[in-house]
């Protein structure tokens, strides 16, 4: 079954939804991660894995829990917002979270970098870890559900508003071979 251009009009209003989402929460990341802070000092950086997660640890549970959840929640939102922007319902869910995590580690990646020119900001390798478990918890935790039951829509029948991944689109064309002259 085709459907016409009114098929259109949920897949657009989805992904500038998540479109704008995205943009609303980048800025806001951007604005906690990048901007100066008036501190009276500054500790080194922390290159070495799992290393400020421990000394997190040694400050006691409820001082762990936030400062750990901080570096957790800070780009979870991406997890979804992500493939929300992209709109795609009928998606493979690996590549999907690969795709996601991917690009959440590489955002990540880029505030870390970003925040060596920024006064009072410390390179942190656990934010980029614990960034990156974020994004993929959010990602698991809500994204299937929600392409279910948007697939399936409020009738329980399922229904395609987004369009898939890729659609098919035929064989590809082949060129005649044409013999060399003797």
């Amino acid at each position: 079954m085709r459907q016409g251009s009114g098929g259109h009009g949920p897949a657009i209003r989805f992904r500038a939804t998540g479109g704008f989402l995205l943009v609303a929460h980048l800025l806001l990341v951007g604005w906690i991660t990048l901007r100066p802070l008036d501190v009276p000092w500054v500790s080194a950086a922390n290159l070495q894995p799992l290393a400020g997660i421990k000394a997190d640890l040694a400050l006691g549970g409820l001082q762990a829990a936030r400062r750990i959840g901080e570096s957790v929640l800070l780009l979870a939102p991406l997890g979804f917002l992500l493939p929300l922007a992209g709109g795609r319902l009928v998606v493979s869910p690996w590549g999907s979270l690969v795709r996601t995590v991917a690009a959440g580690a590489m955002l990540s990646l880029g505030i870390e970098l970003l925040q060596t020119g920024v006064p009072g900001q410390v390179v942190d390798i656990d934010s980029l870890l614990l960034n990156t478990f974020g994004v993929a918890l959010a990602h698991v935790a809500v994204v299937p559900a929600v392409r279910a039951r948007l697939r399936r829509g409020d009738d329980g029948e399922r229904r395609v508003a987004l369009p898939r991944e890729e659609a098919p689109q035929g064989p590809t064309p082949t060129i005649p071979r044409v013999g060399i002259a003797p």
